[in-house]
């Protein structure tokens, strides 16, 4: 897997912070740079923390399933673009309360955005990817993201929030098939 790939799927991953930092910020109106760097540095940490849990399992079973690894990188980056794409059509209603910067409600949110990344973190186990970079650049586009989200939702409001995770959906899956495809 080539660099480029890695930075399309942390852009992947990282659609979801951004439908959430949509939704803070439409909710909030203004969100201060405080605020905003607070929120794209959890969201980015825990993100990398994520990639680095699901790789660290991975690597336990790597020695068992390295037969089928290209069928599970793909199945999981399918599943997990897969179901983005239903949470962009089905939406949970608001994915924030009115506090998202509380600590346990900016926890539970970091988390929750960045399951996905544990999954992601298991199939580049598979893939032989060189972790540390591959988790910084995820937890670098988190950030990105975060921060760009909370910007947009005080601009353009709720609008953008489904159709980013509808693209990073599309983006993970296109990458499984492209996985799977070239082994």
């Amino acid at each position: 897997m080539r660099w480029v790939e890695v930075v399309l799927i942390a852009a992947g991953l990282s659609m979801d912070t951004f439908a959430v930092a949509i939704a803070t910020g439409t909710a909030k109106g203004v969100v201060a740079p405080r605020q905003t760097l607070l929120m794209a540095a959890v969201f980015g940490a825990v993100h990398v923390l994520m990639i680095l849990a699901g790789w660290a399992g991975g690597e336990t079973l790597l020695n068992f399933i390295s037969g089928v690894d290209h069928w599970i990188a793909f199945l999981l980056l399918s599943f997990v673009g897969l179901k983005m794409l239903w949470e962009a059509r089905h939406p949970p209603g608001e994915r924030t309360s009115a506090d998202s910067f509380e600590p346990k409600q900016l926890a539970l949110l970091a988390v929750a955005t960045s399951l996905d990344a544990l999954a992601t973190g298991l199939s580049f186990s598979f893939l032989n990817i060189a972790i540390v970079p591959a988790a910084l650049i995820v937890g670098a586009a988190a950030f990105s993201f975060t921060a760009a989200g909370l910007y947009a939702g005080m601009r353009c409001g709720k609008l953008l929030a489904q159709r980013a995770e509808a693209l990073g959906g599309l983006m993970l899956v296109a990458i499984g098939i492209k996985i799977l495809a070239e082994h």
